[in-house]
């Protein structure tokens, strides 16, 4: 029979491990997002909640929270182009682009059988919101999503430049998406006031 302090320096190997997705994007991941992508990722849940497994942050992400509304160098279209193509790397897609959803019920249903595998996973850890707490997994979740917020401010930063310069998109917002119902502009009457 092992000594549990045998296991001790795999422990602190697996302390500083970040994590990717599954499939090799580079889109950042919640810890909510990674328990539901994968069998492996349900698995590692109650490694998540005690901060062994982590998230990794892309780099262009860090760079957006130091600075978000940095200029790009150079600041023309070709500049803004290839500030924007990294963030759109990390976020995924934009609100005025075309995101491919191909999830179908069977899709769904994987992935909600697979947050409740995370889930059951993670109940094996008692006073797991405190264990979150104390081992810094909330801090990071927390970083995560500033991450995340800061990147989307940064991109929105940059199209917004791009289209005061004219530029074409990805550098501007396209203005149109498919599948937005049409608004009616009710601050204009629809007969002439007559004076």
């Amino acid at each position: 029979m092992r000594s549990p302090l045998a296991l001790l320096p795999l422990l602190v190997l697996l302390a500083g491990c970040a994590t990717g997705r599954a499939d090799g994007s580079p889109k950042i991941q919640t810890t909510s997002e990674a328990n539901r992508e994968s069998i492996t990722g349900a698995i590692q849940a109650p490694l998540r909640d005690v901060n062994v497994v982590r998230t990794k942050i892309p780099e262009i992400l860090l760079q957006a929270m130091a600075d978000p509304y940095g200029r790009p160098k150079p600041a023309s279209c070709k500049g803004i182009t290839a500030a924007l193509l990294p963030l759109n790397g990390a976020l995924g897609a934009d609100l005025d682009e075309f995101a491919i959803d191909q999830a179908d019920m069977v899709d769904r249903g994987r992935s909600s059988a697979l947050g409740m595998m995370a889930s059951a996973a993670s109940d094996v850890i008692p006073f797991r919101g405190w264990v979150r707490q104390l081992s810094g997994a909330e801090r990071h979740d927390k970083l995560v999503t500033a991450a995340i917020t800061a990147g989307a401010v940064r991109r929105a930063y940059l199209k917004g430049l791009g289209e005061t310069r004219g530029c074409n998109p990805p550098a501007t917002p396209s203005h149109v998406k498919a599948d937005s119902p049409v608004v009616e502009d009710r601050r204009t009457p629809k007969f002439p006031i007559r004076q």
